[in-house]
């Protein structure tokens, strides 16, 4: 066995190419492997978008009549796909016309899930408002203008019991916001802000 060893010769070059070569390897590998990622639990996961800028009070009329009760506000949920409400239901009679909010442009107006639908994205926003059951009377593409009649509320596929309601709804995205945030004070029947006298 030690004289096979000994007759094989050595190639030249060889010797020196393993030992520079090996060091390298390592150098290039075992910083990756020691490093506090490649063994740390995965990071958590990063904190929820903001919503983004406030609601402008751009509203210039109710959806529905002329300050509809509201018979379920709004509740935002805690994830994106937890229990809530996204939008706001307003008590209205069957066929009692639907109102665009706001100006804006009709980006839907059809049905989804067996009731009527419309959308609005409002002008000069990164909003969209959103209207049903309601039987539509604008097309996709139509700009309508503050107050405007966009459909009538249909008799049926309102989700608020026995009595007909429009849910009224508004996204920034695919985040649902308050829908009352978009009507002014003198709209929500609120008075200007009043400073009252400090009580001793």
């Amino acid at each position: 066995m030690r004289r096979l060893m000994r007759s094989v010769p050595a190639r030249p070059g060889r010797r020196g190419l393993l030992p520079a070569a090996l060091p390298a390897a390592l150098l290039i590998a075992l910083p990756a492997a020691l490093t506090p990622l490649a063994w740390a639990d995965a990071p958590p996961p990063a904190p929820p978008r903001p919503a983004g800028a406030p609601v402008p009070a751009i509203g210039r009329a109710w959806p529905v009549g002329t300050r509809p009760l509201v018979l379920r506000g709004w509740e935002p949920p805690a994830t994106v796909y937890g229990p809530g409400h996204r939008g706001v239901d307003l008590s209205a009679p069957p066929a009692a016309p639907v109102r665009a909010v706001a100006a804006g442009r009709v980006t839907f107006a059809g049905r989804v899930a067996g009731r009527g639908v419309v959308s609005i994205a409002l002008a000069g926003t990164d909003l969209r408002t959103t209207y049903e059951p309601v039987t539509p009377s604008v097309r996709k593409g139509d700009e309508v203008g503050p107050g405007q009649v966009v459909g009538g509320v249909e008799p049926s596929g309102s989700h608020c019991g026995a009595a007909t309601c429009v849910h009224w709804g508004l996204l920034r995205g695919e985040t649902y916001l308050d829908p009352l945030s978009l009507l002014p004070p003198w709209l929500l029947g609120r008075g200007p802000s009043r400073l009252l006298p400090v009580m001793p």
